[in-house]
């Protein structure tokens, strides 16, 4: 598609700006996919699903480290299958199970990192659009989400990146 542009006076036949500046005015200029108040928005609900979706990873990587490991779940509350006492919190026996009754942590953990994920793409969406990025930064982005670590390692490199950016082309996200 044309992206039509209007006539300028130094793109009028006969004109001869002889500067070489203006070729360079006229390169390839950064356009953002919305305004700059929509972009820091975006960063900043990055940021912070990039941080609990970190930290959620750590504890499940924890909880599967407890379970797989060493054979416990983290429980909450219920009755300790082995004594019949009240069981207040901490671990207990998955084989054969430890605690009856009570919230099983373990699976609590699992869920609240599987939804917690779903935002963080939807976070990441939402920047890599408004950004007009390459498909390989979105990919990067998801990666924080599952791999331990990484979410802290991209956020501040993306944050320090789109900060640049936004200083760099400062009428580029001017829409309105």
């Amino acid at each position: 598609m044309i992206d039509p542009k209007p006539a300028t006076p130094a793109a009028a036949p006969g004109t001869n700006t002889g500067s070489k500046t203006a070729g360079k005015a006229s390169g390839k200029k950064r356009r953002f996919g919305g305004t700059e108040a929509q972009i820091r928005s975006a960063l900043k609900f990055y940021k912070v699903l990039a941080y609990l979706t970190g930290a959620m990873l750590l504890l499940l990587c924890a909880e599967l480290i407890a379970r797989y490991g060493f054979g416990k779940y983290l429980f909450a509350g219920g009755t300790d299958a082995v004594s019949g006492q009240p069981f207040g919190f901490g671990f207990a026996d998955a084989e054969p199970q430890g605690v009856l009754g009570g919230v099983n942590l373990s699976v609590a953990v699992l869920i609240v990192h599987g939804w917690m994920y779903v935002v963080y793409l939807i976070s990441n969406f939402r920047l890599w659009a408004l950004m007009r990025w390459p498909f390989l930064k979105l990919i990067l982005l998801a990666l924080g989400g599952v791999v331990p670590f990484l979410s802290f390692i991209v956020e501040k490199k993306f944050h320090a990146e789109v900060e640049a950016e936004l200083a760099a082309n400062p009428q580029a996200p001017q829409r309105y």
